[in-house]
């Protein structure tokens, strides 16, 4: 019997990680459970040496910890030492080893939809943990230019001093045409319930050159960011399909089997 767990705060609790791998890994016959932790801020190196003391076969790190869990890892993947940010977690006896799968499975969504970076232009929507993964991904596929956009310029300028980009602030975006090819997503804002502000900016976006939208939330009602792809006739993901790639890229770091993304979707899908 396996153990595996999702390491956060009261977050844990509302995850729907449990369940989905949960559901594949019974529904491919791996004898394994998957239970959330709820830990306190201070004590994440405690949880991180639990992993080791009680063989915790793998976890993943949710919001708050993605970025403060590294000082507690004994290697990092490359992606993750870059992008700064820890998701997914391997032991191997004693030995924590730390991954971005979210990177990984962005890369994944967009190799599905046949949309090809290199010599496009990106423009991001966040600046936090979700805009880091996607920003290193798009720089690592030559994307020709990577815009990032939002409220707090602290945060942009936080996020390309580490990583390549270009700041843009949303007056801009309201005086000048959008040349971007890709436009996604990495805020928390995807309803207008959520930001009625920032959805009546996003329903004037000019956005001619844009190929595919993609929104990285699932599961909120009357999507902006899909009416915005209805509207003008452009392909558009919503959050589903990478976390299920991302989700089938650390099954296959815990277990080395590697199971299609479609049934993580199914499993998320029956919880929404």
């Amino acid at each position: 019997m396996k153990v595996f767990s999702i390491v956060s705060d009261e977050q844990a609790f509302r995850s729907k990680a449990p369940a989905m791998f949960s559901q594949v890994m019974q529904r491919i016959g791996i004898r394994a459970v998957y239970v959330p932790f709820k830990v306190h801020p201070q004590k994440l190196g405690h949880a991180m040496e639990a992993l080791r003391v009680l063989n915790i076969d793998g976890a993943n790190i949710g919001n708050p910890f993605k970025e403060s869990v590294l000082h507690h890892m004994d290697v990092l993947s490359e992606g993750a030492n870059i992008i700064q940010a820890v998701n997914t977690v391997t032991r191997n006896d004693a030995i924590l080893k730390g991954y971005n799968t979210n990177a990984i499975g962005f890369m994944d969504t967009l190799e599905e939809a046949g949309f090809d970076a290199a010599g496009k232009r990106a423009l991001i929507f966040g600046a936090e943990g979700a805009a880091k993964a996607v920003v290193f991904i798009l720089n690592w596929l030559r994307a020709e230019e990577v815009q990032i956009a939002g409220r707090y310029m602290a945060n942009i300028n936080n996020l390309i001093t580490t990583l390549e980009g270009d700041a843009v602030t949303l007056k801009h975006l309201t005086t000048t045409p959008c040349g971007a090819n890709i436009v996604i997503n990495a805020s928390s804002a995807s309803s207008p319930e959520e930001a009625p502000e920032f959805a009546s900016f996003i329903e004037k976006l000019d956005i001619k050159e844009c190929e595919l939208i993609l929104d990285l939330n699932y599961g909120h009602k009357n999507n902006f960011w899909e009416k915005l792809a209805r509207s003008r006739g452009i392909p558009f993901i919503d959050g589903l399909t990478p976390l299920a790639h991302s989700a089938r890229r650390t099954l296959l770091l815990w277990t080395r089997i590697d199971v299609e993304a479609d049934e993580f979707i199914k499993a998320l899908r029956g919880q929404t």
